[in-house]
């Protein structure tokens, strides 16, 4: 059926539980022009979306694979921000906004860690304060734990070869897994509203924006079983569950911004016809394993897990914007904050390639 072997199923199912976020490390931004003092200050928070991780080049410094070409970067750049980047691959409200980011919830890249495996980042919230003029705060896909429900997509589609939508059965109606989703919304409900309280209390002066998740599989034409640049072993008729779970989780990010004074950024709509089942410039978002994309040779030397994963791609990105899909981003984001009257004049138009 497969060279994917059946007994690294579990070990798959935990590295994209994990994998699959984003916080920490601050950079210093090279943006020049007016004096800093006279500069907003931009804190950036966030999992793995925000902070784009595999699109090179990124900070190999602490494990959060932070990408100098994400959004809070192409920001800091055209509008001419003061940059304090936190955000983390892998990270979730909890561990790594609200409380620190655990050394087993740093995943890179680069995957493999030092020896002894990366130190623990403080809370994402610390870099904020009185003086902070804008943030932006992407985040809930880990602590929703997207990268677990995903594994197990990839494992029933393994499995239960004869079902057509085995990981929808799972999770809804008297589906076994349908109890165990239903109390992650409620936890990230409350958590995620915390969080913003929190804030606001830190930040008390600044323009909050929450960004969503962009469109992975809006549409399953094109998908096809088995291609791991795509997703891999996930049922093509499973593929409008995954699509309508992460509208519902971005719904609830909408939900909370009008209710706690924040602003709503949607990447979903405008990537919608770009997700992982595209190919070529269309295609904004990394399969399971894909090649790298952005400027540079960088690479990830692969796993012992990543090298048991079918495909031909350079690394095991697990589902996450490509550098097309960071321009995205940015373009979203900076209509938003433009809207504000905390930008230039001008809309950002992010690098090409």
């Amino acid at each position: 059926m497969t060279r994917f072997r059946m007994p690294a199923l579990t070990r798959l199912a935990v590295a994209a539980a994990a994998s699959l976020a984003v916080v920490a490390s601050a950079f210093a931004p090279a943006a020049s022009g007016a004096p800093a003092a006279d500069r907003p200050e931009y804190v950036a928070l966030g999992d793995s979306y925000s902070a784009g991780v595999f699109v090179r080049p990124w900070d190999a410094g602490d494990g959060c694979g932070r990408s100098y070409r994400n959004y809070p970067h192409q920001l800091a750049e055209r509008f001419n921000y003061r940059l304090r980047d936190v955000t983390c691959g892998a990270a979730e409200v909890v561990d790594g906004i609200l409380e620190p980011q655990p050394s087993h919830k740093i995943l890179g890249p680069p995957t493999v860690p030092p020896e002894g495996g990366w130190p623990e980042l403080p809370p994402q919230l610390e870099a904020l304060s009185p003086d902070t003029d804008i943030v932006t705060v992407g985040i809930g896909g880990n602590s929703l734990g997207f990268g677990t429900i995903l594994a197990k997509c990839l494992e029933l589609g393994l499995t239960q070869p004869l079902k057509t939508k085995p990981c929808t059965d799972h999770y809804t109606g008297s589906g076994s897994g349908a109890p165990w989703l239903a109390d992650r919304f409620a936890q990230l409900d409350a958590d995620f509203s915390r969080m913003m309280r929190a804030i606001h209390a830190a930040a008390p002066h600044a323009r909050v924006a929450v960004v969503g998740y962009p469109a992975i599989v809006p549409d399953s034409s094109g998908c096809t079983f088995l291609h791991w640049n795509q997703l891999g072993s996930t049922k093509k008729g499973d593929m409008p569950w995954l699509d309508g779970l992460e509208r519902r989780l971005n719904d609830l990010l909408h939900r909370h911004s009008d209710h706690e004074n924040a602003t709503y950024v949607d990447t979903y709509g405008p990537s919608v016809g770009h997700g992982v089942c595209k190919s070529g410039d269309t295609k904004w978002m990394y399969g399971i394993r894909d090649n790298l994309t952005g400027d540079g040779d960088q690479t990830d030397p692969p796993t012992e897990l990543c090298n048991e994963i079918p495909g031909t791609g350079e690394a095991c990105t697990l589902v996450h914007p490509n550098a097309r899909g960071l321009d995205n981003q940015a373009r979203e984001v900076a209509k938003v904050l433009q809207r504000g009257g905390v930008t230039p004049a001008g809309l950002l138009t992010p690098p090409q390639g």
